[in-house]
């Protein structure tokens, strides 16, 4: 109902706001954690604060804008959205066997799924189951309303026949690869200079189908509406006798292209759960509230 840069301000606002709250749940220490690791440097007091109220701010616009997309027409998002590289993304298409796209975690990632069908790609994603499962069900709803065709990940084999038969339509298959799904597959590899397991199916899936693999973001720009889109060249695999091999080598690149999106905006980046070993842990603000009712006088130890 409200005009789409006041909903967007509204939502940021919200977010910095949400930032500033105390951090019951520790989720604010692993962003901060994170964006320190994407530096290569420990955030000072007052970068630290900042650098989280944006992310926050930030991931609020993402809900913001991403909720009011299936009001918008796909004509209308892709004359506002600004692309680089959509060379490479053309030259891969025209090779016939579609293509799979793998994205981080990192602005505005459904705004760029709806500009592809807007190009007039018929387009794939990859979502992780949810609980409840009404949740994951509005999901799915919300992104199929949208013209993407929805394909739950990380539990038994059914999604990797899947995506391979959307492959085999030609359509292109959008990936978010910067975070390992529970029950999902996964690959050591270096990310910003520490190991982790990363997914092993965006790559296993190119190599599987023959299709061309390419990573790509989608930035915020400085107004609302404004998204930049970028793809980078086409990742060449090496394949060879051992297809676990190739996977890993593959999953290596994968791991580099995302590092460099995220380098380029590391408030835009929405993962704030531990990833990596030494990650500050979450806590559970639920227990965090009864224990702050136990300690008030007359309380004793009732709930």
């Amino acid at each position: 109902m409200l005009p789409a840069g006041v909903g967007a301000e509204a939502a940021q606002w919200a977010g910095m706001l949400a930032a500033s709250l105390p951090d019951h749940d520790g989720r604010r220490a692993v962003a901060a954690s994170h964006m320190a690791r994407v530096l290569g440097r420990p955030l000072r007091p007052r970068e630290r604060r900042g650098m989280t109220r944006e992310l926050y701010a930030n991931y609020a616009r993402y809900w913001a804008e991403s909720l009011r997309l299936p009001a918008m027409a796909p004509a209308e998002v892709t004359r506002s959205t600004v692309v680089v590289g959509e060379e490479h993304l053309d030259a891969a298409l025209a090779e016939g066997r579609g293509a799979v796209i793998v994205t981080p975690h990192l602005g505005g990632w459904e705004w760029g799924a709806l500009y592809l069908i807007g190009r007039g790609f018929a387009v794939t994603v990859a979502v992780e189951p949810l609980h409840p499962p009404d949740v994951f069900e509005w999901f799915v709803g919300f992104r199929e309303a949208l013209g993407m065709q929805v394909v739950a990940v990380g539990h038994g084999g059914g999604a990797g026949v899947a995506l391979l038969r959307a492959l085999r339509e030609r359509r292109v298959v959008c990936l978010l690869a910067d975070r390992l799904v529970a029950g999902a597959a996964g690959v050591d590899v270096q990310f910003f200079d520490a190991k982790l397991k990363l997914p092993a199916g965006p790559v296993a899936l190119a190599l599987r189908a023959g299709a061309p693999l390419l990573a790509g973001a989608v930035y915020f720009g400085r107004k609302a509406g404004e998204h930049t889109v970028v793809v980078r060249p086409r990742l060449r695999l090496a394949e060879g006798p051992r297809f676990r091999d190739a996977v890993a080598t593959g999953a290596q690149a994968v791991a580099g292209e995302l590092e460099a999106l995220v380098r380029a905006a590391p408030a835009q980046w929405h993962v704030v759960q531990p990833m990596w070993p030494g990650d500050p842990e979450l806590r559970d603000w639920r227990a965090w509230s009864r224990d702050v009712l136990r300690a008030l006088p007359g309380r004793g130890s009732r709930d």
